[in-house]
């Protein structure tokens, strides 16, 4: 194997190896969000006509779970390594910053995608659930988990302890998820509150996501393709810079 092909078996290899943890419980959260919002609101809430409200809620739930997956994979490894000590031997290596970038990130999108369709397999026996346009799933999918990825990087080079990548992902990536349109459509916010989550990126993902479900959404997909094509493309370039340049990482 290539430099980067080595450094991304060992990526998807050390959250394999602890698959109980980093699949099966995020798959277990997502079973129990299901079955707790589900079993209450399932016959007094309906978003799209036609869609009852757990089949609304699971595609939310799997991308939920997809993101916040990918966004742990690669802060989690930086950080580790960072306190560990042994960033050090990946640094002796003469990978490119591009390497350790494709390596980080996609190890991140496998992850986001497994426990995803972990998530998918598991609860998708719960309701009747339509797959209108499947090729929108995958991209948003794939798309979301590479931007979390690549924000995963950025949250692992800034942290110098493992309080501060708690604070980063409490802080920031949870509620950005949460009030992303997970549990509800945007459509039943007041005006304001409807205005805040059109700048939330979380919100783009997530309802092109659901989309390809349902062939409805609360945006157009391609506009929510756009605007989280540019996102990537503006976390993926900051996460190279910073990897380039050596980041709290070289000194």
């Amino acid at each position: 194997m290539s430099g980067w092909q080595t450094l991304f078996y060992k990526e998807v290899l050390r959250f394999w190896k602890v698959g109980f943890q980093t699949v099966a419980a995020p798959v277990m959260t997502a079973i129990l969000y299901l079955l707790i919002f589900g079993h209450v609101l399932d016959e007094h809430v309906q978003v799209y006509e036609g869609v009852s409200y757990t089949a609304f809620l699971l595609p939310g739930l799997v991308m939920m779970s997809v993101l916040q997956n990918a966004f742990a994979n690669s802060s989690s490894s930086l950080i580790q390594s960072k306190v560990m000590g042994n960033l050090v031997f990946i640094l002796l290596t003469p990978l490119s910053h591009r390497a350790w970038f494709v390596a980080y990130v996609g190890s991140s999108i496998v992850r986001g995608l497994v426990v995803g369709l972990g998530v998918l397999l598991v609860t998708v026996w719960f309701t009747d659930l339509s797959f209108v346009a499947p090729w929108w799933i995958v991209v948003f999918a794939v798309l979301g988990a590479g931007l979390l990825g690549a924000l995963g990087v950025i949250a692992g080079l800034w942290a110098e302890k493992f309080d501060q990548m708690a604070a980063f992902q409490n802080f920031i990536i949870m509620p950005a998820t949460f009030l992303s349109g997970v549990f509800y459509s945007i459509h039943s916010l007041p005006g304001f509150w409807q205005q805040v989550s059109h700048l939330n990126p979380f919100f783009y993902m997530i309802d092109g996501f659901r989309y390809g479900f349902f062939g409805q959404g609360d945006v157009s997909p391609w506009l929510s393709l756009g605007i989280v094509g540019a996102a990537f493309a503006a976390v993926g370039g900051l996460a190279l810079h910073l990897l380039k340049t050596g980041y709290k990482i070289r000194h």
